[in-house]
C-alpha cells in the first residue's frame, strides 16, 4: 500500500515540475478572420501555448497589441510538422507571419522577451488567418 502512495506522489511531483503547459485552442467567431488572445506570464521561464487549425495556402499572422512600458513578448510558431516557422521582426520577435500555411494545427508559444527588462503580467496578441 505504501508503495502505491509513494508512486502516486512521485508522479504528481514529476508532472508538475516537467514544464508541461496547457494548450488553449484559438477559434474565430463566424465570419471573423482575427482574434486578440490574452494571457499572463509570470517570468522568463513561463510560457503560454495556443493551437490554431488552418487550411493549406492561408496566411497566419501574429502581432503583440499591448506594449506598455517594456512588457515585450517573443512568439514562436511551429508548423503541423513540428518545424519552427515564420518571418519575424528584428526586435523581440513579437510579430510572426507564415505565408502560405500548410494544413493542420500550428502551435503558438508566447514567452517573455529576454532582450527586454524582466516583467510579469498580462499580454495581448492578435492572431489573424486569411
Amino acid at each position: 500500500m505504501k508503495h502505491f502512495v509513494l508512486t502516486g506522489f512521485l508522479f504528481i511531483f514529476v508532472g508538475c515540475s516537467s514544464g508541461i503547459h496547457a494548450q488553449t485552442r484559438i477559434k474565430f467567431g463566424a465570419g471573423k478572420t482575427n482574434k486578440v488572445i490574452t494571457g499572463v506570464l509570470k517570468g522568463y521561464k513561463d510560457k503560454r501555448v495556443f493551437l490554431i487549425r488552418v487550411r493549406k495556402g492561408q496566411k497566419l499572422r501574429t502581432e503583440q497589441t499591448n506594449q506598455s512600458g517594456n512588457h515585450y513578448i517573443t512568439v514562436y510558431i511551429k508548423s503541423p510538422s513540428g518545424e519552427e516557422v515564420g518571418d519575424s521582426d528584428a526586435s523581440c520577435n513579437n510579430r510572426r507571419e507564415i505565408d502560405p500555411t500548410e494544413k493542420g494545427d500550428y502551435r503558438i508559444e508566447v514567452v517573455e522577451c529576454q532582450k527586454a527588462d524582466r516583467w510579469q503580467g498580462r499580454f495581448a496578441l492578435r492572431v489573424s488567418v486569411r
